[in-house]
């Protein structure tokens, strides 16, 4: 499935966006109040230049005691970002991105200009409902399996007890 035929795709409130030179503290108070756990960073026509995730705030501004209110995004952000294609194949980026630790991807058009970003949890949604069939289907398989060889084995135990008694009776 594409990203774009994801449902939160085309759902999801527009990405956060700021510019290098913003302050930290800017960005800790728009992703606060829309409970977003990252805000990318652009240029003045729409490219990814950066990514400000709670865990950059975490190990880069906290970690170093650097003051949010004059510390700029450019200062703190991850770059080069990974960004995504939003017609690529979604469970590549999944594994992709539980593979190198990361939980947000920019999904950008073929221009490169910003148009999204998707979560792990966005994409993760998607798989649990395959992983739950793939569950039941081994279940069943391996059940049938199990008792393939429950069934081999009563049968070796009947057919010992029975040529037992056959061989008793003509003794």
């Amino acid at each position: 499935m594409k990203i774009s035929e994801r449902p939160e795709f085309k759902s999801k409130k527009p990405p956060i966006t700021f510019f290098e030179n913003d302050k930290v503290i800017d960005a800790v108070k728009a992703m606060t109040k829309d409970n977003f756990g990252s805000v990318v960073i652009t240029d003045k026509q729409s490219k990814v230049r950066g990514i400000v995730t709670e865990r950059d705030l975490m190990k880069k501004l906290l970690f170093k005691s650097m003051n949010p209110k004059t510390t700029k995004l450019k200062d703190i952000m991850t770059s080069p970002v990974k960004v995504a294609d939003k017609d690529d194949e979604m469970v590549i980026w999944l594994r992709q991105m539980s593979n190198e630790r990361f939980r947000h991807v920019p999904v950008v058009d073929k221009s490169g200009k910003l148009i999204n970003i998707m979560s792990q949890g966005d994409f993760v949604s998607y798989s649990w409902p395959n992983l739950m069939y793939q569950v039941k289907e081994m279940t069943k398989e391996n059940y049938f399996k199990a008792n393939q060889v429950v069934l081999i084995i009563l049968s070796l135990l009947v057919y010992t007890l029975v040529t037992t008694v056959l061989a008793i009776k003509l003794v």
